[in-house]
């Protein structure tokens, strides 16, 4: 797989990148690490790298890779010291009441099966309304936990799952037909979805970078498909 995959920032210690969807960060028992994404920046970037954190494959966005075995100590701390701070955008199903709020719903995981209980670990989202349409809601989302989808179970929770997403609500993609008033298409035109995949963008991140004391916030801009999508629901969604 030749794919060349944005960099946001790199130095001597770390690697910032925008990852695309459809796309393991790490191997599973299917897929094999040439075709992950640490896999294409190692040959890209000719140099071995420590995966520090994962985001899902059909979710795009900001991830930080350690270039060493020290700087991945210092940031694996950071994040089981929730010292690491993530800003997501996701587009949900239906109209959220609430302009903001959080979701405290501790979360147990057991092999690939996630739920939510009581026994389980604490699990913390909070969230902000950045804008309300017909039949959906993009908000940011900020947890403060990093448990294994968080995110898409607690807005699941709420009964606004994700827009698309298989797993906890529909895997329908959006099409512009479906909210765009008197919408119509050439009889030898077949419609393409605006967005087909998992609606969360991993946007923001900040840290403390080795050997320095102050905080820096790396920003990933929204894949293609996620901005068209939000693009035409505010032109044509409201």
């Amino acid at each position: 797989m030749k794919q060349q995959i944005g960099i946001i920032y790199q130095d001597e210690n770390i690697l910032v990148v925008n990852k695309p969807s459809d796309m393991l960060v790490i191997p599973d028992r299917n897929i094999y690490e040439n075709e992950t994404l640490v896999g294409i920046l190692k040959n890209q970037l000719k140099q071995k790298l420590w995966v520090v954190h994962i985001i899902d494959r059909d979710a795009s966005g900001i991830l930080v890779f350690a270039k060493n075995p020290e700087t991945h100590r210092n940031i694996s701390i950071q994040f089981e010291n929730s010292k690491v701070r993530k800003k997501y955008i996701a587009l949900l199903s239906g109209v959220l009441e609430e302009n903001q709020g959080t979701v405290n719903k501790p979360l147990i995981i057991s092999g690939r099966d996630v739920r939510i209980d009581i026994t389980g670990k604490e699990s913390i989202t909070n969230f902000k309304v950045l804008e309300n349409f017909r039949s959906y809601t993009l908000v940011n989302a900020l947890p403060l936990t990093g448990r294994r989808h968080q995110i898409r179970i607690h807005f699941w929770s709420l009964g606004h799952p994700l827009a698309i997403d298989g797993e906890y609500g529909t895997s329908d993609p959006i099409f512009l037909s479906s909210f765009k008033r008197n919408y119509k298409i050439k009889k030898d035109k077949t419609e393409n979805p605006l967005i087909s995949r998992l609606t969360l963008h991993a946007a923001t991140l900040t840290l403390t970078l080795a050997g320095s004391s102050e905080e820096k916030t790396f920003e990933a801009p929204l894949a293609k498909d996620f901005e068209v999508a939000v693009r035409q629901l505010h032109k044509y969604g409201k």
